[in-house]
């Protein structure tokens, strides 16, 4: 199995059951997903599209284990995740998982490289290692020459990038990508959406991507959406086998 061409008889890597999740706001109670099932094979690309409050970003909470659901069952290579202790949870989270969210979420006195390096360094690897793997990761994004620059010395796409770099650099088996090019211009947008399909080709490295976007869902190759809080439909597309992912 590759990225290009995810086996779907093999075991899945996030297998999602009947999956619920409500918050009160004062005396209302907001029902953000609603019995979602979803299979996702490993080295997949998948776009979760939906207007805002259609249920992406809680969908995304779920899943990285950022919160727990009310009822249903998320198993991870595997893993239960909604029956996992915290600890469990964290290292998961730590080392399975990767993150890039739309407002970047870097540490603004850090370089890109101390921002790569950062997640490393809180998972107790050595400072040799960490240098190896930080360095790859920013090649591998383009920015092995913006390494000492400051988020306020980069421009929003490179900022971008850094985020991209630091979900890679500990070779997650899955990277969550929350509207991530939602800040962005149209052309930047499209040159970190190039990344991310060129990172799951090469990598293998299953992603799932929430956007709202329709110039990004009409290229995706498989196109999950959300609606209320409940999937409306599941879809392939056999014209962006170019994209990363062959349906």
């Amino acid at each position: 199995m590759n990225a290009a061409n995810p086996d779907p008889s093999s075991a899945p890597l996030f297998l999602i059951r009947s999956l619920a999740k409500s918050y009160r706001l004062g005396e209302v109670t907001i029902e953000a997903l609603r019995g979602v099932d979803l299979v996702v094979a490993k080295g997949e690309l998948v776009v979760v599209a939906g207007p805002s409050g259609s249920g992406k970003t809680t969908l995304f909470n779920l899943l990285g284990t950022l919160d727990d659901p009310d009822s249903g069952q998320i198993l991870f290579d595997g893993r239960d995740l909604a029956h996992s202790s915290a600890a469990e949870k964290t290292l998961i989270r730590r080392r399975r998982f990767g993150f890039v969210f739309q407002s970047f979420n870097l540490v603004p006195v850090l370089s890109a490289y101390e921002n790569v390096e950062y997640p490393l360094w809180i998972d107790g690897v050595s400072k040799k290692e960490r240098k190896e793997r930080a360095e790859r990761a920013l090649d591998s994004v383009g920015l092995a020459d913006r390494r000492n620059h400051r988020p306020d010395q980069l421009s929003g796409g490179e900022r971008q990038r850094v985020s991209l770099a630091r979900a890679l650099v500990h070779d997650p088996l899955a990277v969550l990508a929350d509207e991530p090019t939602a800040n962005l211009d149209s052309k930047t947008a499209a040159s970190i959406v190039e990344l991310l399909a060129r990172m799951n080709r090469e990598r293998g490295t299953t992603f799932l991507f929430a956007t709202h976007d329709p110039a990004i869902i009409e290229r995706a190759p498989r196109t999950v959406r959300l609606r209320d809080g409940r999937i409306v439909s599941d879809e392939r597309n056999a014209s962006a086998a170019g994209w990363g992912i062959a349906s």
